[in-house]
């Protein structure tokens, strides 16, 4: 197996519990390799969630479906983003002193803050899911752009490790991919951007299809008419990167820096956000 294929290889089994089978050494250089094709991760957990969320809502109400359809979404992560939530509402929402905040993420424990910032992100998403469900049988213009809270909130990662200096000068998770290369981030950008032109793409051809029923591409009864689908491609990277940029960056100055737990908050919160997104947008 060569050195790229490692790489994406140790990306799926390091972001997700998709069954990749290679016998990996998860070096420091091999994670920041890994780390270019984390969008291509985001997007096969987003095609399965979503072709999970449309068949189950075939034969069980909105509600039940929108759970089932998280709890999917969770065992397909292992959960991995949201123990990194919960252990950076532990730790910021202590308002300790930083090297206190920083052993409370160290911690294995989850305290009170951890567990309700996690119920509050999984209520929100669960809400977000209930809503989307009945978009998706009825839009077939939606699917594509429902990939992208998935591929964009990973690329923020591999953005936020080239960016953010680690906040820890241990062996800890961010110093495994420290000094990442701009070729690597780079490359993270442009399967981003790959997958999301691809979806759009995919997008017209499916509305253009004389199949199912429901509202289509030109049809003005579509909710959000004032703003074409097209530019929810362009609005989602963009609000990705807002959010992204301005709460990193708050933590970064609380902190000096950014850890692993940190990453993965990070993509939980713009997961979120982005969904929430489409929802303000097209899912009214």
């Amino acid at each position: 197996m060569n050195r790229e294929r490692q790489a994406v290889a140790a990306a799926f089994q390091f972001l997700s519990r998709l069954p990749v089978k290679a016998e990996l050494d998860f070096s420091p250089d091999l994670l920041k390799r890994s780390a270019s094709y984390y969008p291509l991760v985001g997007v096969v957990i987003g095609f399965i969630v979503w072709c999970f969320a449309a068949l189950v809502s075939l034969v069980l109400p909105p509600l039940p479906s929108a759970v089932l359809t998280l709890a999917v979404w969770v065992w397909l992560t292992g959960g991995l983003h949201l123990d990194g939530w919960m252990d950076t509402a532990d730790a910021l929402f202590s308002y300790r002193s930083r090297e206190r905040m920083l052993e409370i993420m160290k911690d294995s424990r989850v305290g009170a803050m951890g567990v309700i910032a996690c119920v509050l992100l999984l209520m929100l998403k669960a809400s977000l899911l209930y809503t989307l469900l009945d978009t998706i049988l009825v839009n077939r213009n939606l699917p594509g752009l429902l990939l992208l809270p998935m591929v964009w909130s990973r690329w923020f990662m591999v953005h936020a490790m080239k960016r953010w200096p680690k906040a820890r000068n241990d062996d800890g998770l961010a110093a495994r991919f420290a000094d990442m290369t701009g070729g690597r981030a780079g490359l993270a950008v442009f399967w981003a951007v790959l997958v999301t032109i691809a979806a759009g793409i995919g997008q017209y051809i499916l509305a253009a299809l004389p199949i199912g029923a429901g509202r289509s591409m030109g049809n003005p009864s579509m909710a959000g008419e004032e703003l074409p689908i097209w530019m929810g491609y362009v609005l989602l990277p963009l609000v990705a990167y807002g959010v992204g940029t301005f709460t990193a960056s708050r933590i970064n100055r609380r902190l000096g820096g950014l850890t692993g737990d940190i990453y993965g908050a990070l993509n939980e919160l713009l997961e979120t956000v982005l969904l929430l997104c489409i929802v303000i947008l097209y899912g009214l």
